[in-house]
């Protein structure tokens, strides 16, 4: 059965620790909307696709998936060095070198690369691993 945060999580966390919910529920809010609608030497773009596709491609690496996505987005807006970078960070963030982060979006700033890229799927994670907990606590409870 699909297990959401914003179906289950959400209210399982508010019911057990008041308030927290609410907290965590606006910290992923925050960087899953973090834009300055610019990407590389372009102005004025909408992420809104590229941010959706990098949170549900790091939920798809922990075996998270989602019904009413399109995964073909994930292919078509995230480039292989791109997903190496972010599955690696997620899994495996003691084998992340310099050459992994140089061999994606080498014409981007450093700002989108680094803080926007790693804001991202570090709360997606966080996200990930809240929903496997919750989901085991429910489990438990019923």
């Amino acid at each position: 059965q699909d297990y959401t945060w914003e179906d289950h999580g959400y209210s399982l966390i508010n019911r057990l620790y008041p308030d927290v919910g609410q907290l965590l529920d606006e910290k992923f809010q925050v960087v899953y909307n973090l834009t300055y609608n610019t990407i590389a030497m372009h102005s004025g773009v909408d992420t809104s696709m590229l941010r959706r596709a990098i949170w549900n491609y790091v939920h798809c690496v922990f075996g998270i998936r989602y019904d009413d996505y399109d995964y073909g987005e994930v292919n078509q807006l995230l480039e292989r060095n791109l997903k190496i970078y972010i599955k690696t960070v997620a899994c495996y963030p003691e084998k992340t070198t310099k050459q992994i982060y140089t061999q994606f979006w080498r014409h981007f700033k450093h700002s989108e690369k680094v803080v926007h890229i790693n804001l991202l799927l570090l709360e997606a994670r966080m996200q990930a691993a809240l929903l496997y907990a919750l989901r085991a606590v429910t489990r438990y409870m019923t």
